[in-house]
């Protein structure tokens, strides 16, 4: 096809070190709005889980905190579970599939797959699912639930406007941050979880809001939910000069246990996929799980932060902390597995909380201290989200001085799953629905080469005063498909390929007619030398064009050309620079003995 110089590159920018604009603070204020929603959503949700558990296990009416500690072992807390799992087996297949599970990974699918929109019936359905669920005795954290109520209360409010896919987003995720600040005090570990699992990006543009829905929700915290860490804690055990060295392998660990609890969770899923009955009925099958693990260890049941509290606190015996954690992962297993609804964080917490209570009986210290670190070593290894499962422990506890061994344990964990795993908890369901995402982020390297680093710098081209036949010729039996043409100061004045050629060839009648005579007017995208190769392929997306002359900006002369294939070689000099290994202090030496 032939193109003529008509318009000037669309969407050139000024380079700068972020694309941040006006707009952005559209998106605070709204995201202001949404940590309000999301607040009241979470102290709704709260409210209706204790007002559930109250009702069904002590028969009162009544929204006050209730630990399932009290509950008596019976006939009733067998059979109660299994009523819960139909009931939501039942609100799932007539209401929306979507409630099943826990959350994120549904809300990462919104974000990634579904232009993050969600729609109104799992704003309602899904946090009262889950109260049903966690109110009849279901091993699971409100978080979860949380995270994808307030992300679709983020989502409907964006779809009441004109906004982008990107904007949507950003509020869906606001409101996620708003909803578990608010839940556990809890901001900066909030907008840290949504940077490392929902957000897949690093900009202003989806930060600033988020924290400014964080930020909301702290605000309002106090008047909802009271003031202070969720679980006042201080420890500080003086460690040895191998302390930090044990805390690290306190992860190591975690990551251990946290892979096999990962594996065993989609043997179970895998279990349930072959029972020849409808998916519809395996909440009630899990809950019978529940109840039957319930008998043993009545406090495994519900949300357990009294458990979390109780281990921090060393409030514990050995004999109860590992019942806790072998029935509490054991039905949590079977639950999660079985498609009910509620979230992962809280039983995370307990699992690695009781594994590092276990390993503090033996190490210098108070075992709470220990417990502390398997929390966020479990957090940060089972969600890969390091830096999350540090900053969670930090914010729920008040205390900073543990930071260090956080840190250590925590990354530790991370290391341990990245490397044996190549999945998470979250994105391996995600990707069973046959979905493929990644969790490492980078900077793309087309924004920073620039075009003149790429580019051919020899350009063959053809004058635009050349007859059109002998320009057929010259294509005929040229070495290239596409030549541009240019004028007698060498500016391009449009591009011409063998189509062109043929289809002048075949219908004839150009033999008195110049080669700028012939060329379209449908408009030339030039580019420059100092441009980023991103803005290159933008131009090329918008004008159609498989190369892209490149002009000197204040002469317009012709100095290079960019084809596609000088787009691949950055992604592929991109890939050397991770791929190849040299020692250079060794090659240096080689070579000056070879001297």
């Amino acid at each position: 096809m032939s193109v003529s110089r008509q318009a000037a590159p669309p969407g050139r920018r000024a380079l700068a070190d972020f694309r941040a604009d006006r707009r952005l603070l559209v998106l605070v204020a709204m995201a202001v709005v949404i940590g309000i929603a999301g607040t009241v959503a979470a102290w709704g949700l709260l409210a209706l889980i204790a007002l559930v558990t109250n009702l069904a296990w002590f028969g009162r009416f009544d929204a006050g905190v209730a630990s399932l500690a009290q509950a008596k072992p019976s006939l009733w807390m067998v059979c109660l579970p299994p009523l819960g799992g139909l009931v939501i087996g039942l609100m799932a297949r007539f209401g929306s599939e979507k409630i099943r599970g826990h959350g994120i990974p549904e809300a990462i699918e919104a974000i990634l797959i579904g232009g993050s929109r969600m729609s109104p019936k799992v704003a309602v359905l899904k946090p009262v699912s889950s109260a049903i669920s966690i109110g009849t005795g279901g091993p699971f954290g409100a978080e979860g639930p949380i995270i994808m109520t307030g992300g679709a209360l983020g989502s409907l409010f964006a779809q009441f406007f004109h906004m982008s896919a990107a904007e949507r987003k950003t509020l869906l995720v606001a409101g996620a941050a708003a909803g578990m600040t608010a839940i556990f005090g809890t901001p900066v570990a909030a907008v840290l979880l949504a940077v490392e699992l929902l957000l897949f990006e690093w900009r202003p543009r989806s930060f600033i809001p988020v924290a400014a829905a964080a930020i909301t929700a702290t605000v309002l915290r106090p008047t909802l939910f009271g003031a202070g860490p969720l679980f006042p804690f201080a420890a500080d055990p003086a460690l040895p000069w191998w302390g930090l060295i044990a805390c690290a392998g306190l992860g190591v660990a975690a990551g251990l246990l946290s892979g096999v609890l990962t594996t065993l969770l989609y043997a179970c899923e895998d279990a349930f996929e072959r029972l020849p009955i409808h998916w519809m009925w395996w909440p009630a099958l899990g809950g019978v799980a529940v109840g039957l693990g319930g008998l043993i260890e009545p406090r495994a049941l519900g949300v357990g932060y009294d458990v979390i509290a109780d281990l921090l606190g060393g409030n514990l015996a050995l004999k109860a902390v590992l019942l806790i954690l072998v029935v509490k992962a054991a039905i949590w297993l079977v639950a999660l597995s079985s498609g009910t609804s509620g979230g992962v964080l809280a039983p995370l917490l307990i699992l690695g909380g009781a594994m590092g209570w276990l390993v503090g009986t033996v190490m210098p210290g108070a075992p709470g201290y220990w417990a502390l670190l398997g929390m966020a070593a479990m957090l940060g290894g089972t969600m890969r989200a390091p830096l999350t499962g540090a900053l969670f422990a930090v914010e729920l506890t008040g205390d900073v001085h543990a930071l260090p061994g956080l840190l250590a344990a925590s990354a530790a964990a991370y290391a341990v799953t990245v490397l044996l795993l190549k999945r998470s908890i979250l994105t391996e369901k995600i990707a069973r629905r046959g979905q493929h995402i990644t969790r490492e982020y980078g900077i793309d390297p087309h924004e920073f080469t620039r075009v003149k680093d790429v580019m051919v710098q020899n350009v063959d081209t053809l004058p635009g005063d050349m007859a059109v036949p002998e320009a057929v010729a010259v294509m005929e039996t040229g070495r290239h498909r596409i030549y541009p043409v240019v004028d007698r100061a060498g500016r391009p004045v449009g591009l011409v390929s063998r189509a062109d050629a043929l289809l002048w060839k075949t219908e004839g009648g150009h033999a008195d007619e110049r080669l700028d005579e012939r060329v379209s007017d449908a408009g030339l995208a030039l580019a420059h030398p100092e441009d980023v190769t991103a803005h290159a392929i933008d131009l090329m997306l918008a004008s159609g064009q498989s190369r892209l002359p490149v002009v000197d900006p204040s002469s317009g002369v012709l100095v290079g050309l960019l084809t596609r294939k000088d787009l691949l070689q950055v992604r592929a000099a991109f890939g050397r620079a991770e791929a190849e290994r040299q020692a250079y202090f060794a090659r240096r030496a080689k070579a000056v003995q070879s001297a």
